[in-house]
This record gives structure tokens, C-alpha cells and sequence, in this order.
């Protein structure tokens, strides 16, 4: 999706949208210290907002500029201080780490051939020994044309620069395949 497109999908309610925070966030949230926490692709703020209201120091990242006017408002209006930076998450230019946590919720399985860019700038900002929280459709098994998704190949990449802490597979509102993953960055890496 062009950044144009993804503007045009924030002029209504984008179905991915839910604005609702997954409890796989919750749970991180419950079981992890406050620190700082980036959201790639974090369209309207939602959890954005979670994540404040918890201690997090947050930045938030899209290239839907729409999007991120949302996220403004979202904060605004629960009188929270985010940062919000309009940017592809394969670049992430002017973004400085460390980050705690780094939470993708969409984004890396629109990505295709701009993944190993994404995975190395991601392994630049999060801090040794912090978490990516990634939530992504997977390609059918049976080879059904897609517009997005992640193949083994994909997910074996991303196992090779970041620790697995939890899988769990699942199927997404529609019954596409989908999964939640948990890494974590080597202390030494």
C-alpha cells in the first residue's frame, strides 16, 4: 500500500482498526517495567495511548499522515504526551533508540522486499535485551494469491537476528492464518 492509499483509508474507519488494545499488549504491559516503546505503523494511537497511561515513554510511527492527526487527538484528549513521527518503517529516519519495545501490529507483513531494511533499523533502535511485539497475517499455505503476509522464509529472518520468546498462531477476524510473535534482542548482540 502507497502512502497515498493508506491516507485515502483513514478518511473512514480502516478495518484494521478495532481501537481496541490486543491483550497480548495488556499482557506484555502486566508483566514488563515501563520504559521506552516505539509502535511502527501506529495508525490512530490506540495503543499508543495504552502504553502512556501505563508509564511508557512513547513514539509513535506512520506513513499515514491522516493517521497520525488521529493519534493527536487520541492523546490529546486523554491529556497524554506521545511522539508521533511521520515516516516508513523501513527507514525510520531521525528515529534514536534504545527502545524497550518496539510493537508492530500490521506492518511487517506489508512489507515484502523492504523487510531486511526494516529488520536491521529495528535491530539499530531496540535496545539490548528489549522486545518487538509483532502481530502478522501469514501467506496461505496453499499458495491462494495475497496482497500481504509472511512466509516461513520471513518469520526464519526475522528468528535470526531476534530471540523467540512465544508464538501463537492464530486465525484473524476474516479466518486468515495470523500469528503473535514475542522476540527479544540479545543482551550481546
Amino acid at each position: 500500500m502507497n502512502h497515498f492509499t493508506s491516507n485515502l483509508r483513514y478518511l473512514r474507519k480502516p478495518p484494521w482498526d478495532s481501537g481496541k488494545t490486543p491483550p497480548e499488549l495488556l499482557e506484555f504491559i502486566a508483566h514488563h517495567p515501563a520504559g521506552r516503546a516505539i509502535d511502527l505503523g501506529c495508525g490512530t494511537g490506540t495503543n499508543l495511548v495504552t502504553l502512556a497511561q501505563n508509564g511508557w515513554e512513547v513514539t509513535g510511527v506512520d506513513v499515514a499522515f491522516l493517521a497520525l492527526l488521529k493519534a493527536h487527538k487520541k492523546a490529546k484528549t486523554a491529556n497524554l504526551q506521545v511522539g508521533l513521527k511521520l515516516r516508513d518503517v523501513s527507514k525510520l529516519r531521525g528515529i534514536r533508540g534504545p527502545f524497550d519495545l518496539a510493537i508492530d501490529m500490521g506492518c511487517f507483513h506489508n512489507l515484502f522486499e523492504k523487510q531486511r531494511d526494516y529488520l536491521a533499523r529495528l535491530d539499530e533502535i531496540l535496545a539490548p535485551g528489549g522486545y518487538w511485539l509483532l502481530y502478522a497475517h501469514l501467506l496461505p499455505a496453499d499458495g491462494t494469491p495475497t496482497t500481504h503476509g509472511l512466509a516461513p522464509t520471513d518469520l526464519a529472518s526475522a528468528e535470526s537476528r531476534f530471540d523467540l520468546v512465544w508464538r501463537k498462531d492464530s486465525l484473524d477476524k476474516i479466518g486468515r492464518d495470523s500469528v503473535w510473535m514475542l522476540f527479544q534482542k540479545p543482551s550481546l548482540h
